[in-house]
């Protein structure tokens, strides 16, 4: 599913969490992290059950549902261990180019 039908899901979900409960979620963080959403989607869930509103529900199960579908990122891994071995493997930078007289016959 696209990132911008997930945007809007977690949109939904917060405008609903924000009226219900008063909930303030952050929708973009929601659209990104799935362990953030997946806590968003409990917390939704079991405020339907305890206020009686079945539309959190619904919603948390569409979340819930696009979270599961998307295919699973590879693992991250941290920047400095990235970044220690791109050093490792780093080609010997080129040459300078040759110097090149920068004036033809000289200053007047």
């Amino acid at each position: 599913m696209p990132h911008s039908d997930t945007l809007a899901i977690a949109a939904h979900l917060h405008v609903l969490l924000r009226r219900k409960t008063g909930r303030v979620t952050d929708t973009e963080w929601m659209a990104v992290n799935a362990e953030y959403a997946q806590e968003i989607v409990r917390f939704a869930r079991q405020h339907a059950v305890e206020d009686n509103v079945p539309e959190l529900a619904e919603w948390a199960d569409r979340l819930d549902h696009v979270l599961h579908a998307a295919p699973s990122a590879p693992a991250r891994r941290p920047f400095l261990d990235v970044a220690a071995q791109a050093v490792r493997h780093r080609v010997a930078p080129p040459p300078p180019p040759p110097e090149v007289p920068r004036y033809v016959g000289g200053i007047r």
